[in-house]
């Protein structure tokens, strides 16, 4: 339950982190302040309160909550959606950071050259700006996976922690540690966290150098262009 709700929360931070990354990166708006305010409070608030917010939203009662269950039938507030969704929020600005650094480090003279060579904007963001700035966009994901592992505040407050729908694998620790014979699994869980956030790691150290080893290539092609 715990990888399928971090694997989720990930495949929707992914594409909305990168764009949010992009535009605060490449874009100067009205209002650019408080969207990186917004972005950033999830990681200075007690992990209770975005919990809280999202059930007087999201839950049967809340205006959203409440709308889509009347039209689509899709119930978030203790369920294991929910948790993807509390997931998502709570790991989301540590997807956007490394995704934001990685555009700023791009030189945009490099999709210039490609716009004058006859690509469309939107051309040159996919086979220039987006391959420069996979590394980053490997990193947040990586980032937004453990983080999304490791949530236990906002699903508490949000979905509760209900066997076998909604208590992952943080929750489940807290749930052995109150109980005076769950010591054992408790370690036993502590230990698979552990060994899960190793293979994350590893996994985004291969990815990484495989990326950047395809950039040097991609540079190198640019250079000869």
């Amino acid at each position: 339950l715990s990888a399928r709700v971090a694997l989720c929360a990930t495949l929707i931070c992914i594409p909305a982190g990168t764009f949010v990354g992009w535009l605060l990166a490449r874009r100067n708006f009205h209002g650019k302040f408080l969207v990186e305010a917004l972005v950033q409070l999830p990681m200075v608030l007690p992990p209770v309160v975005p919990g809280y917010a999202l059930l007087w939203l999201l839950g049967a009662r809340g205006p959203i909550g409440h709308w889509l269950e009347a039209t689509f039938g899709i119930v978030l507030a203790f369920a294991w959606k929910g948790a993807v969704v509390a997931s998502a929020v709570m790991a989301f600005p540590l997807l956007v950071q490394p995704v934001r650094v990685a555009f700023r480090m791009i030189d945009t003279r490099l999709e210039q050259a490609a716009t004058t060579l006859g690509a469309t904007p939107w051309n040159a963001f996919l086979t220039v700006a987006l391959p420069l700035a996979l590394p980053g966009v490997l990193a947040g994901a990586v980032l937004c996976f453990s983080r999304s592992l490791g949530e236990f505040g906002a699903t508490m407050a949000f979905v509760g922690n209900i066997p076998g729908e909604t208590r992952t694998l943080p929750l489940a620790i807290y749930s052995f540690m109150q109980r005076p014979d769950g010591e054992a699994a408790a370690m036993r869980l502590a230990i698979l966290s552990i060994a899960l956030a190793i293979v994350a790691l590893a996994v985004s150290h291969w990815m990484t150098r495989r990326a950047e080893r395809r950039l040097g290539y991609l540079d190198h092609q640019i250079q000869r262009a």
